[in-house]
């Protein structure tokens, strides 16, 4: 038994060692570099937080071998494609974007400077790439996959609430993410027998006017339409459905946190982790044509138990057994 002991503490001995070693040898970049990152920020900073985290474990340190020239457009405006042109101006190594208006206008700006991007619903569709598995272009990057999710979130909504029928989504029409994942959602009601409530918006203003035309009882749930613009403002679609104690179901477990019922997709955190490493190939002088579109590396399911509870809603035992962050 004690060498039997022994042996087990010797491996785990030489696993901690060697995982050290990884970490400790990771080589540093030589050179300074510069990366650009365009990025919507406000519910937004958890992205760049994460990559921070990431280019900090590969090596790269801000204020050493790193320069971050970051451009923060503090939501989604008509000065989008002068800031992404501003950023190009500097002739940074990499542009990272943040979501798919940002990164439509970076692409505009650029043909040559390589641009890695997160957070896109759904590039494909939103014509940034023409495949998944090479963009045949400067692009490359990690794709959200909001999309073809979208279907998925509405499947689980049904599950949560299965008395909801006619369900009110906010579409922010200017962004084509939002678009896309409405058409995969109504796709979905139809099979499920769901009635989509559209109504579409292009402003804060717009979304508080939207809501405010409807009564209480014009709808049962709530669904959270992908969007740069709705995600800035979700706190407006949080209130609305705790004031009619109806779900809310959105596409990040931050919402979740913030009051919505329950969400399904990918963690900002994670995200900007996983795209530092995209951009670690490209300073390492991978060409983003070589780089197949990447999707989330894990997606979570949340549920909120302290807004069913306000709300009404009893989640049934099969969601929480399958959730990965319950809320209480």
């Amino acid at each position: 038994m004690r060498n039997r002991f022994r042996h087990v503490t010797a491996l785990g001995v030489i696993a901690i060692v060697v995982a050290l070693a990884s970490v400790l040898n990771a080589t540093p970049p030589a050179r300074s570099v510069r990366v650009a990152v365009l990025t919507p920020g406000l519910t937004f900073g958890e992205i760049l937080a994460g990559l921070r985290e990431g280019l900090d474990q590969l090596g790269y340190r801000e204020g050493g071998n790193l320069i971050l020239l970051l451009e923060d457009t503090k939501g989604v405006g008509p000065d989008v494609r002068a800031q992404a042109q501003a950023l190009i101006a500097a002739k940074p190594d990499v542009v990272v974007t943040i979501g798919t208006s940002h990164t439509v206008a970076a692409k505009a700006a650029t043909s040559t400077i390589p641009i890695v991007f997160t957070w896109v619903g759904d590039p494909v569709k939103s014509g940034l790439v023409p495949s998944y598995a090479s963009s045949g272009n400067n692009l490359t990057g990690v794709s959200v996959y909001s999309g073809p999710l979208s279907g998925k979130r509405l499947e689980i909504l049904r599950e949560i609430a299965p008395n909801a029928r006619r369900i009110l989504c906010i579409v922010a029409a200017k962004e084509s993410i939002s678009e896309i994942s409405f058409g995969v959602a109504q796709k979905t009601a139809e099979q499920l027998g769901l009635v989509l409530i559209r109504r579409d918006v292009a402003s804060r203003d717009d979304i508080i006017r939207e809501l405010s035309v409807l009564p209480k009882g014009a709808f049962d749930a709530i669904y959270h339409v992908p969007s740069s613009l709705v995600s800035a403002h979700l706190n407006v679609l949080i209130q609305r459905a705790r004031q009619d104690r109806v779900a809310l179901m959105a596409h990040e477990d931050d919402f979740v946190t913030a009051g919505a019922l329950a969400s399904y997709g990918a963690d900002y955190r994670r995200m900007g982790a996983q795209t530092a490493r995209v951009v670690d190939k490209v300073l390492n002088g991978v060409t983003p044509a070589e780089i197949p579109i990447q999707v989330p590396d894990k997606l979570l399911l949340a549920v909120n138990l302290a807004t069913a509870k306000a709300i009404g809603v009893k989640p049934p035992l099969a969601i929480l057994e399958r959730a990965d962050r319950i809320i209480e």
